[in-house]
């Protein structure tokens, strides 16, 4: 037991449960059937807290796998502490492959497991996290029950290659899209070369949205200095896992919790180190979302006006060149955030949970590799954050600027006359399934200066929020030369796409929003430098349109499938709200505030 403790064992909340002596039934209730697999008495009832380990890793989530493996170390080092240990699953949430969206299973898990840390008798959790939802459904529930709580990535794969060529998770397979549009490679080539990307263990090893919200995790101050980018199979990870083990117990007797750590501080900071990074266009809804459930409230003006300004740092793909192991041997999360806060851009007085500030923890974490971390003076993009864009279409939708390309800049953006703006037609989309039969049909008229945009693939119409923005050309403009065009929608794209999209657009058609209204051969103006996107038609006609809408029962999107789908679709608020649930947020430090009633 720590020296400093602020907590002494009658004060464990796990006592509630397992040593209550005014109410021996219910104890002996409690405590009876965890004998059955072997623990002793005195562990449950001799003082020693009770850890959690939120088990993150199944067959059904590849990227997070091997935590099945890391929980023997986190295990080892709560015991080495004096906690005691117990595992639990997580519901699984794998971005690839779950249907109709994995951001459908962000708030199923964050509501699973609110419930397991309120009602079982646990004193501290450590979370385990990888694959994209996993951490943000894990740190939203740990805001929402305030119990000590710390943060343990599986970390990135091994760098993927073909030959000399470093081949990023995700970002390669928008690439070999469009070679196979372009009868460049075949079916054969196109599936064993995105293999390639996948070497050993671990999740995405690109700056995609994995790798974004572990490393802003860290950020947080809720896992250990260095820790969230170490390679999956790395010696270093075992270790971390352990001492992270070990830390989870101490915080429990230093009474260190969310609250503690997850302040308005913090987020200014995850919002600056996410800009740094060239962090995923996801983020801004999970790390809005986390605040949320904390009690921060953070908008997207927030990131526009904290980040947009912040330059690239991070020489890793999609924004940049090289890949995790690069990315961990230069230096990690700590090399940015340190030149970060040597440029007066982070708050360093901020607690973090191994009990020390970021100040402290940034000590000596300098750049190990500049090829790989930049310095702050010499970016390799000079403002790298998020555009908040607004107009007569949307209150919000996000453009991420360090993946606007020369070419893009160069034929959209490069008007003396008009910089930074352009103004196209429309080709308008009703979901994913609208696009690909649709996309390659000549009477589209699309050419080369046409707006892509995807409408019906938000929270409500999706439902869930699908990437599925970042749309590429019909295949005969591939073959002609233009692989890229400007896509707008309600949807997302990947954390791994380098697509300039407007993505997030909220409110979205499904609920009224002003995409439901367009058509195709409309024009849009898009403005970057007034932060506009603008439908160039007459207000009298939207209304209109929208009278029209109205009259044939507003926005159509498909039918719920699951009774989740109903529910979620019920209260689900907007992507720029962080697509919480509208009543979830109003539930804050429940462990304290209101515990558990008894159930004998």
């Amino acid at each position: 037991m720590a020296t400093n403790s602020r907590i002494t064992p009658e004060q464990l909340r796990s006592r509630y449960w397992f040593d209550n002596p005014e109410h021996p039934g219910t104890t002996a209730l409690c405590i009876e059937r965890y004998l059955n697999q072997g623990i002793t008495l005195d562990e449950l009832v001799g003082g020693k807290p009770i850890i959690g380990i939120c088990q993150s890793g199944s067959d059904l989530t590849p990227c997070n796998r091997h935590h099945i493996e890391l929980v023997k170390r986190v295990k080892d080092g709560i015991r080495a502490a004096g906690g005691v240990p117990f595992e639990f699953p997580l519901h699984p949430i794998h971005e690839n492959v779950r249907r109709p969206t994995a951001a459908l299973d962000r708030n199923l898990a964050y509501l699973g497991l609110v419930e397991v840390l309120h009602g079982y008798p646990l004193d501290g959790v450590v979370l385990t996290t990888g694959c994209d939802k996993t951490t943000p459904a894990s740190l939203m529930a740990a805001a929402t029950v305030n119990i000590p709580a710390i943060v343990l990535s599986g970390g990135p794969m091994l760098n993927g290659w073909r030959g000399a060529e470093r081949v990023g998770s995700g970002t390669i397979i928008w690439e070999l899209r469009k070679r196979l549009a372009a009868g460049d490679i075949d079916y054969a080539e196109f599936l064993a070369r995105a293999t390639d990307s996948a070497p050993s263990v671990g999740h995405c090893n690109t700056m995609g949205t994995a790798s974004t919200m572990n490393s802003l995790a860290e950020a947080l101050g809720m896992s250990l200095p260095g820790s969230a980018m170490i390679p999956a199979p790395y010696k270093e990870r075992a270790m971390v896992a352990y001492q992270t083990g070990e830390r989870i117990v101490e915080m429990v007797w230093d009474d260190l919790r969310p609250s503690d750590v997850l302040t308005r501080e913090a987020f200014d900071n995850a919002i600056v180190t996410c800009s740094a990074l060239g962090g995923s266009s996801n983020a801004p809804i999970h790390i809005n979302a986390i605040a949320r459930h904390i009690g921060v409230e953070l908008t997207n003006d927030d990131w526009q006006r904290l980040g947009h300004e912040v330059p690239l740092l991070a020489n890793v793909m999609p924004a940049g060149a090289y890949l995790s192991e690069e990315f961990h041997r230069a230096g990690g999360v700590p090399a940015v955030m340190s030149e970060l806060l040597g440029a007066g851009k982070l708050h360093g007085d901020v607690l973090t949970v191994n009990g020390r500030t970021l100040a402290d923890n940034l000590a000596g974490r300098g750049i190990q590799d500049p090829a790989v971390i930049c310095r702050y003076a010499e970016p390799l993009v000079d403002h790298a954050g998020f555009l908040n864009l607004k107009g007569n279409l949307f209150d919000s939708a996000l453009m991420k600027t360090s993946v606007i390309s020369s070419d893009f800049r160069a034929r959209f953006l490069s008007d003396p006359d008009d910089p930074n703006a352009f103004e196209s037609k429309v080709v308008v989309f009703d979901g994913s399934e609208d696009y690909h039969a649709r996309i390659d049909d000549p009477a589209l008229g699309i050419d080369d200066r046409t707006i892509l945009v995807m409408r019906g693939a938000g929270p409500v119409g999706h439902p869930g929020g699908a990437e599925v923005v970042n749309m590429q050309p019909p295949e005969a403009l591939i073959r002609a030369g233009t692989e890229s065009l400007p896509c707008l929608g309600d949807g997302r794209q990947s954390g791994t796409s380098g697509s300039p999209s407007i993505l997030n657009a909220a409110p979205e058609a499904a609920t009224g929003g002003g995409l439901a209204l367009l058509e195709d051969g409309d024009r849009l103006r898009i403005d970057l430098g007034r932060r506009e996107v603008r439908l160039l038609v007459d207000d009298a006609e939207l209304a209109a349109r929208r009278e029209r809408l109205e009259a044939e029962g507003g926005y159509r999107y498909p039918a719920h499938q699951t009774p989740w789908q109903e529910i979620q679709r019920s209260m689900v608020e907007p992507l720029d709200r962080g697509m919480t649930l509208t009543p979830a947020t109003k539930y804050r430090d429940v462990a304290r505030v209101s515990p558990p009633r008894d159930n004998h």
